[in-house]
């Protein structure tokens, strides 16, 4: 097992190395516009959810120049950013909890509804402490600092001000508290959903410990990496473009495309849960016993929850409610509908039968894949995006599996990691203004770029995906074997077997 974990990660390794070297030409590309008008092919930069932290650049306590009033809120753009936050939470509680626990077995059911509800609450609460002020202050290209510690300085009782964050134009904020709240949502899903790959034998006492470090060391590095900058107003000429970008993270200053989470969120939480799948082992049985979906009525119904809530995470990266948030509607439901579709008929003409299983992985595959795309390309870019993902996911939950040889139990990797990293690079290709996409916008100029090389972007994309690889897995590592040194990962043999309802929680699923 060591040797196939070293193998995995002196892979890893490599990949990050070939990517960081690559030449690319978007790396100085300046960050493109959530909001821009219909009349002109513009993009958000990389990532809606990138939003411009809440920091320097964007309070609403610090005084507007004598010539401009300091802008103020559109009520129709903080009203969709609490619709979106809503919606995110809905995807994960009772979504994505409902989606895991219909495919473990009846005596797992409640254990996988306990951690993801719990896990949800715990980094909820470390969020508001120091997760959002990590990850979304300035400090260096890796890491924020503790300005917004206790989420401090966002309202001052004193003065009844209360801090804005900027968007992705320029004059345009929403109220600071709902951007910590809708940042928090993504953090905490994205340390859910690496429950499903070791799901039906883990403690859960070191599922929390792994969490609260996975998600300090893991997640907020990558998120601050990938998202933060200080936001587009104070871009107004080269010089204050270089300057405000190189207060940004080390991705970002790439210019690696991110929408909604294809690094940050899914290829992230898939590479710990494929290191925890490796480093815990197979369950009990595991390719002797049939170990079946209990449940795929509710699998359906968490599916389907996972693409309502879907529109919150994808749209509501925009940042507000105009033509971007709207491409990337379109976009994610057009790609998941196609995902579903490719997905479905790939299982039927090589398994020669079509199942309900399949449409909703189908669907969620196409829902990973479209989130880095989603406000950068155009819906037939969509298209393509969403019929690759259900074909090439397919092949990640059977294939792929196959020769990684680990027991995942839920597919977080098949699905997500594949998913993302299918999305995140075929987002370099289908942002191009050639091919439908909105391009980069340029904040000195205030209008979309004319330089776009897919090539370029396509090797930015590919350092993104191979650092997020390669620092997920070292700290998943490293995670993993402190809570085992300390807790121990794996529950006895005859709790396995008894199942984690009864002997962990105290409880039952299901009473006759």
């Amino acid at each position: 097992m060591n040797k196939t974990i070293t193998k995995w990660l002196a892979g890893l390794a490599v990949l990050c190395a070939i990517g960081g070297v690559l030449p690319a030409s978007a790396q100085d590309a300046p960050k493109p516009d959530t909001t821009a008008a219909a009349v002109a092919p513009v993009e958000a930069p990389a990532t809606a959810v990138a939003t411009p932290a809440a920091s320097t650049a964007s309070t609403a306590s610090v005084a507007a120049p004598a010539a401009a009033p300091a802008p103020v809120p559109h009520k129709g753009d903080t009203t969709w950013m609490f619709i979106s936050t809503v919606l995110v939470i809905l995807m994960t509680i009772p979504g994505l909890a409902l989606f895991y626990g219909g495919l473990v077995r009846t005596k797992n059911m409640l254990s996988v509804l306990m951690q993801v509800f719990v896990v949800f609450a715990l980094i909820i609460v470390l969020w508001c402490i120091y997760g959002y002020s990590v990850a979304f202050t300035p400090g260096n290209a890796v890491i924020g600092g503790f300005d917004r510690a206790l989420l401090s300085g966002i309202y001052d009782p004193a003065k009844g001000a209360f801090a804005y964050a900027a968007t992705f134009s320029k004059g345009v904020v929403i109220p600071e508290f709902i951007y910590v709240a809708f940042q928090g949502t993504f953090a905490a899903i994205t340390c859910c959903l690496i429950v499903g790959a070791f799901a039906e034998r883990i403690k859960f006492g070191a599922v929390i410990a792994f969490m609260v470090l996975w998600f300090t060391f893991g997640y907020l590095p990558i998120a601050h990496m990938v998202w933060f900058w200080t936001g587009p107003d104070a871009i107004t000429d080269a010089a204050t473009l270089a300057s405000e970008t190189a207060k940004a993270g080390w991705l970002f200053q790439k210019g690696a495309l991110d929408f909604a989470g294809g690094t940050v969120v899914h290829i992230n939480a898939a590479v710990a849960g494929l290191m925890g799948a490796i480093l815990i082992g197979k369950r009990v049985g595991y390719g002797r016993e049939a170990m079946a979906p209990h449940s795929l009525t509710m699998t359906m119904i968490g599916a389907s929850l996972l693409w309502a809530g879907w529109f919150g995470f994808n749209a509501g990266s925009a940042l507000e409610a105009g033509d971007i948030a709207a491409l990337a509607f379109i976009n994610t439901l057009l790609a998941t509908a196609c995902a579903t579709l490719s997905w479905v008929f790939g299982e039927w003409i090589t398994k020669g039968k079509p199942s309900m299983l399949g449409a909703a992985s189908g669907a969620v595959a196409g829902l990973v894949a479209i989130t880095p795309a989603a406000g950068f390309v155009g819906p037939m870019g969509g298209l393509v995006i969403g019929l690759l993902a259900g074909i090439i996911c397919l092949w990640g939950v059977n294939g792929l599996k196959r020769l990684i040889g680990a027991d995942d139990s839920l597919d977080v990797f098949g699905v997500h990691g594949v998913g993302g990293i299918l999305g995140a690079l075929l987002t370099g290709v289908f942002a191009a203004p050639s091919l439908g996409g909105q391009g980069v916008f340029d904040y000195v100029a205030n209008k979309a770029s004319a330089d776009y090389s897919i090539g370029g972007q396509v090797l930015t994309q590919l350092t993104a995906v191979g650092t997020t690889i390669l620092w997920s897995a070292v700290v998943s590592f490293a995670a993993y074997k402190l809570v085992d040194l300390v807790i121990g990962l794996r529950v006895p043999e005859e709790e396995e077997r008894e199942g984690l309802d009864i002997t962990s929680h105290g409880e039952s699923a299901y009473h006759s």
